[in-house]
């Protein structure tokens, strides 16, 4: 997966007038088992077991309003039920393509997950932040 180059790029033409900007229509929410390094590398997605991206639409009912520097999710994200074990759970990132694609941003979970044969995965509305503030 693309680092964080192209979307940095389309965002930086944009405030400086090179382009218009169109935001992607959908963004799919993965998930990693290893830590991912601030530059977006050190992704590693489940394999098997039907873990596949969540697609989901990209417009204001699927987040709320921004405050603060961050924005949460307004509606309620599920992945499919796993047939095999993902691993442990550490971080979530969102992606412009359902496989691959180009990392938008990602983030460490609030505590770890363990997802084994037949859990299904769940954040419930408010559950994913997204932060555009260092810390």
């Amino acid at each position: 997966m693309a680092g964080f180059t192209a979307w940095y790029n389309s965002i930086a033409d944009f405030l400086f007038g090179k382009t218009s900007y169109v935001p992607p229509t959908t963004l799919y929410l993965g998930l990693s088992t290893t830590t991912i390094a601030a530059g977006g590398t050190g992704i590693t997605e489940p394999s098997g077991g039907a873990y596949a991206r969540v697609a989901m639409t990209n417009n204001k009912t699927t987040w709320g309003t921004a405050s603060g520097g961050a924005v949460a999710n307004a509606a309620e994200f599920s992945f499919p039920e796993a047939t095999a074990s993902w691993g442990t759970i550490t971080y979530a990132f969102f992606s412009d393509a359902a496989s691959g694609g180009n990392l938008v941003t990602f983030g460490a979970l609030t505590s770890s997950r363990l997802v084994e044969n037949t859990t299904t995965l769940t954040l419930g509305i408010g559950g994913c932040t997204i932060s555009f503030v260092n810390s």
